[in-house]
């Protein structure tokens, strides 16, 4: 009878270094990262004996936790994938992957330069554990690593020798854990309804979930992608004075980034809800929303930057100018990252037939109605 494919059960060993001294380098080479995995696997032991019945799979390299949950959660899916591969039985029943000619054995395993600042690295592990002993043992690693998860003191002095770097706390959690902690984190700084939209991707993707950010934005997870309100939509529902509103947009803008980094980091993609009179659509770093088609009574499209303190280009507007005063609109744009904008200029331009030029209106431009207008002027 064919033996039961096992259980991943997993984990991973938090490094906390001294601020400022972050690890000269991500990854750890073969023979390195075997000599962890033996460490490992005395420390685990002495929490949890019952980890003897299951075969610990490490991966020698340092990653920030928005690499680690992400949907899916690839970095542990490929290192699962990669430990059932090696013969059962080999090398003592602990297996580790490390860089060769500087490269990790797969893509997911390789951490990003782009978070390599970040407070806390982290080297995923797993536990492949025989399916009548797995959920006893989970409980017992749900229990024993929050409970006295710190590393015994020779894996603590390996790992700063190692990597040459002072470790303030260097401990074992669980992937529930992470989760709770990186809830905390975001709690912390008021991105709770981001976490109950990032928790759902990564627990239950096949659910949605409906939020409103602390500014009121409305958010939706469905289908493995984030739908976030038009900030336009938003703003026709507010109320109060045009420099209040337009105060109220900045700050909108502002959290509508915030996620949009987070979003990105974590690899689930940000998309504006569709509307019936809208065209929404995403690019890298930009939201677009269409209104309407070029009209040839008025003048030839203009490219308008609405701009706040703090925030450079909150959005931009391409409209026409027209007599008597009138103006349409027709496209509104929200730059999401500065590195957006040239090739945002240049879609809008080739799409409405503008030229490439922005011009800067210096403010949040908003008409009587407190909607994002342009200026209109009577042609000559």
């Amino acid at each position: 009878m064919e033996a039961q494919t096992p259980i991943a059960l997993p984990i991973v060993l938090a490094l906390e270094p001294v601020a400022g001294e972050p690890p000269a380098r991500l990854t750890l080479t073969r023979d390195e990262a075997a000599e962890l995995a033996a460490l490992v696997a005395t420390d685990l032991h002495a929490l949890v004996p019952q980890v003897d019945a299951a075969r610990l799979a490490l991966a020698g390299a340092l990653f920030d936790q928005v690499e680690l949950l992400r949907p899916g959660f690839p970095v542990w899916s490929t290192l699962d994938e990669l430990a059932r591969r090696v013969p059962r039985g080999h090398l003592e029943n602990v297996v580790a992957f490390g860089s060769h000619d500087g490269h990790m054995p797969a893509q997911p395993l390789e951490p990003s330069t782009l978070y390599a600042e970040g407070p806390m690295r982290l080297l995923p592990m797993s536990l492949l554990a025989p399916a009548e002993l797995a959920e006893e043992l989970s409980g017992q690693l749900e229990i024993q690593l929050v409970g006295r998860g710190e590393t015994g003191a020779l894996t603590a002095d390996w790992l700063m020798r190692t990597l040459g770097i002072r470790l303030e706390h260097v401990r074992y959690l669980s992937r529930n854990d992470l989760l709770a902690l990186t809830c905390v984190q975001y709690e912390h700084v008021n991105l709770a309804p981001l976490w109950s939209l990032l928790e759902t991707a990564l627990l239950t993707p096949y659910r949605e979930e409906s939020t409103m950010s602390a500014r009121g934005l409305a958010l939706r997870y469905a289908d493995g992608k984030v739908l976030a309100q038009s900030p336009s939509q938003w703003l026709a529902g507010q109320g109060g004075d045009i420099a209040e509103r337009a105060h109220a947009l900045a700050g909108i803008v502002f959290e509508l980034r915030q996620y949009a980094a987070l979003l990105d980091a974590h690899q689930l993609p940000l998309q504006l809800q569709p509307a019936p009179t809208l065209a929404v659509e995403a690019g890298d770093g930009y939201l677009l929303e269409t209104l309407a088609a070029a009209d040839a009574r008025y003048d030839p499209p203009t490219l308008f930057a609405h701009e706040a303190p703090g925030l450079g280009v909150v959005a931009i507007t391409v409209g026409q100018r027209g007599e008597q005063g009138q103006s349409r609109v027709l496209a509104h744009a929200w730059p999401l990252k500065p590195q957006a904008l040239g090739s945002l200029l240049a879609l809008l331009a080739d799409r409405h037939g503008s030229a490439g030029e922005l011009h800067a209106l210096g403010r949040i431009m908003l008409d009587g109605d407190g909607q994002l207008a342009v200026p209109a002027t009577i042609l000559h």
